[in-house]
């Protein structure tokens, strides 16, 4: 990334991967810059988790992903999550929703995901619940905050997130594990810091003034572009597709509004 405010955002050249052992590469290449980017700022790498995001990626990709080792994929779109999900249950994968839910797809989540990343309203919580409760299942969730201000963005503005968790221990089904955000999308990487910074700030408010409020506390942020800067910066979670599977044909402006 330069410096330039206002730049446009980096065009990063992602190859397709079509094999087995172009997946095993990929992988090892994020992981390796997780690890540097930790060990840049004294951080442990296996304080980081790594979720693949496999949106508009057909499944006959996945299952090669799958054999290369990921065991876990995260998915902006309900629909097209649950339409993989049944597809490919043989595999084992956790599915982790990391994209805006609208409440009438509540079911589908509470049906087949094993995490939700993009909570931001008691409606959406209130939804979530009750599907879940009737499945007799519980969900991890991250609280989604808008960090960067833009008001085209979902997520909450932070000085409501105290409140907004405070509010969460009446749906018995979620488990708040932390908090989650999308950084601009610039090429100015402190901009981009800013968002990351500003999380882990409010996280670490949020953790002293009420432990019990964020669960394990935890930070999804960091995507393709930016994860080493959001590893930086204390991310736990970082949600990284087109540097594992290649670049996409469809642009991140259509899952990510604002991008």
């Amino acid at each position: 990334m330069t410096s330039q405010p206002g730049a446009e955002p980096p065009i990063h050249d992602f190859p397709i991967a079509t094999g087995v052992a172009d997946f095993v590469h990929n992988i090892a290449a994020v992981r390796s810059k997780i690890a540097a980017a930790a060990e840049r700022v004294g951080r442990s790498p296996h304080d980081v988790r790594l979720l693949p995001v496999s949106k508009t990626v057909p499944e006959e990709r996945i299952r090669l992903a799958v054999q290369a080792g990921c065991r876990e994929l995260g998915e902006n779109k309900v629909q097209e999550a649950a339409r993989k999900a049944t597809a490919l249950a043989e595999l084992g994968v956790k599915w982790s929703v990391i994209g805006h839910l609208q409440t009438n797809k509540a079911r589908d989540v509470a049906a087949f995901a094993h995490e939700f990343q993009a909570l931001d309203s008691e409606r959406a919580a209130a939804a979530l619940d009750r599907r879940l409760q009737a499945a007799g299942r519980s969900l991890d969730v991250f609280v989604q905050v808008n960090t960067s201000d833009e008001p085209q963005k979902y997520g909450l503005p932070p000085e409501e997130v105290g409140a907004f968790l405070r509010a969460l221990p009446h749906y018995s089904a979620l488990r708040v594990r932390g908090l989650m955000t999308l950084a601009i999308f610039s090429s100015d990487t402190e901009r981009v810091r800013a968002c990351f910074s500003r999380l882990r700030t409010l996280r670490d408010h949020l953790r002293e003034s009420d432990p019990d409020l964020l669960g394990d506390a935890g930070l999804s942020m960091g995507m393709s572009g930016d994860y080493e800067v959001a590893i930086e910066e204390g991310a736990t979670c970082v949600r990284v597709g087109q540097a594992i599977f290649g670049a996409r044909q469809v642009p991140d402006s259509h899952y990510w509004p604002g991008l």
